[in-house]
């Protein structure tokens, strides 16, 4: 039975969803990171909100770990990269607390544009300064979104719904969804230029990092006014709190800090912001929405290998997760197969190339492309599966192909996984039988059809009489019983294979006599 810790409090409906699937959740809020990393390898998930930090530290001492899943949108309490590096899913849920968030961007834009904070406890003080709190209109604004994904497009229906003229900055927005949400796509210093008020709704990575620095503060309208409920690291707020001062800008509003808690900062002292504690995901709807949500997709993923919302591997839906199982077990075999005959030469990998025929062809291929990337880099660096593989090939320069083609081959499905070294290229095809049983069916373009085996013994030989006769009996004298023996040839007389099913691994002393044998090329002992 999969163990889930739950490190952060979820709600208790939450909770059930894991129970009722049967995993055994395990509620332990408040640890310390000595505690949390004295137990997190007793566990198979880790459920967290934003309190638990999720460290290199804690993945170490996690070797059981296969999830991590954030209840919320961000992942910085998160080491993603460390994560990865060892196989574990990140998974996050970025539509949970979307509407709640975006509707805390407007209620702070409306605050900011009518003055609303300062004006209320003016009042409550006695006070009754009509001509001090003189606002201005968010009709027919231009509102600038920094960041156009779920969030902000909620916030964009919400402006055009308010008459504002909305445009956008987003490298990942194309023109289409551009039109089909009523914004209008611009590069950043239009945006800065011509917004009236600017509205964040980016994550925190390197690119997005003080997106809003000194000189993009300074290339804001005159008078324009900032929102921010996204990432604190997206502002300068040094240099906010300046032009707040000088009056560059009219004002801000601010849900989220550089450093939180947030108890002290520049910007606290100024009539002209409005500060919140971090509540774009605090409502009631949300908070339930999102623990519900991580509850359900860690389940999906523990008990059937599905993926949803996951930051460093590509998804895989409950309705798929069935189907591409036995596609992705072949794409693992011949990945392995390729990667063994590839390990042990003098040069590295240079390309891994991964072509889909017929159903194949059809499914969603990315899952399929990890498990054969896991395959190829396993017996050279260790400890690979779906979800590292892809950044060690990255990392290491392999240059990394997917073909696709539907047309109908002698096989109805057909996965062919080419690796390119020093030494040319070598490919490794198979497809499904019945009972979705994977299948070899060539091995460098020379048919051999053969089923994997755990052990096997791969050889290359000149087609000449005799070789089989005398590799039988070397076999034979070392008491090596054959369990299967499939043979290939590219021409009479010319290159051969010889696959041999074994019942156990291939002694070293045997190993070496059969590469003694006369036209033998290649002896290489296979594992799966």
């Amino acid at each position: 039975m999969p163990r889930v810790l739950i490190s952060d409090k979820l709600s208790p409906a939450a909770v059930a969803i894991f129970r009722e699937r049967g995993i055994d959740a395990d509620v332990k809020t408040g640890l310390t990171p000595a505690e949390l990393r004295a137990i997190i390898g007793e566990y198979d998930g880790l459920a967290v909100r934003s309190a638990t930090k999720v460290t290199r530290e804690v993945l170490e001492a996690a070797p059981r770990l296969k999830v991590v899943g954030r209840a919320g949108i961000g992942v910085d309490n998160v080491d993603v990269t460390s994560a990865t590096a060892r196989g574990v899913v990140v998974m996050n849920t970025p539509f949970g607390n979307a509407i709640t968030t975006a509707e805390h961007a407007i209620a702070m834009m409306f605050a900011l544009a009518r003055q609303l904070p300062e004006a209320s406890a003016s009042t409550k003080a006695g006070k009754w300064e009509k001509n001090r709190f003189m606002g201005v209109e968010l009709f027919a604004k231009t509102l600038g979104l920094i960041g156009c994904g779920n969030i902000g497009g909620i916030v964009a229906d919400r402006a055009n719904g308010l008459k504002m003229k909305v445009i956008a900055f987003d490298p990942f927005l194309s023109e289409k969804r551009a039109v089909e949400i009523g914004v209008e796509k611009v590069e950043l210093p239009e945006l800065l230029a011509r917004a009236d008020f600017i509205t964040l709704h980016a994550p925190m990575t390197e690119q997005t990092r003080n997106i809003l620095s000194r000189e993009n503060i300074a290339r804001m309208k005159k008078g324009a006014r900032l929102i921010n409920c996204a990432r604190g690291g997206l502002v300068d707020e040094v240099a906010l709190a300046e032009a707040l001062q000088s009056g560059h800008l009219a004002g801000a509003a601010l849900d989220v800090f550089e450093v939180e808690p947030a108890t002290d900062s520049p910007l606290f002292a100024l009539e002209n912001v409005v500060c919140t504690p971090h509540l774009g995901a605090a409502t009631n709807e949300a908070q339930e929405n999102v623990a519900l949500q991580v509850a359900e997709q860690m389940s999906d993923f523990l008990l059937t290998g599905a993926v949803s919302n996951a930051i460093n591997m590509p998804s895989v839906t409950a309705e798929e997760a069935p189907r591409l199982k036995p596609y992705m077990e072949l794409a693992r075999l011949l990945g392995s197969m390729a990667g063994q005959l590839s390990a042990g030469q003098d040069d590295a990998i240079k390309a891994i190339r991964i072509e889909y025929e017929g159903h194949a062809a059809e499914l969603n291929h990315r899952p399929l492309t990890a498990a054969a990337l896991a395959g190829v880099l396993t017996p050279q660096m260790g400890a690979v599966n779906m979800v590292n593989a892809p950044v060690l090939a990255k990392e290491r320069g392999i240059d990394v192909a997917e073909t696709i083609m539907e047309r109908r081959g002698e096989y109805q499905t057909l996965l062919t996984v080419s690796v390119t070294t020093n030494h040319g290229e070598r490919s490794i095809a198979g497809t499904l039988l019945a009972e979705n049983k994977p299948r070899l069916v060539a091995i460098k373009g020379i048919a051999v059809e053969a089923d994997f085996a755990p052990h096997m013994l791969y050889v290359t030989n000149q087609d000449r009489p005799g070789f089989i006769g005398r590799f039988g009996t070397a076999l034979a004298e070392a008491g090596i019983n054959i369990g299967t023996l499939h043979l290939g040839r590219a021409a009479p007389g010319g290159d051969a294979i010889c696959l041999v099913g074994l019942d156990g691994p291939m002694p070293e002393a045997v190993l070496a006599e059969v590469r003694r044998l006369p036209l033998v090329v290649r002896a290489t002992p296979l594992k799966f």
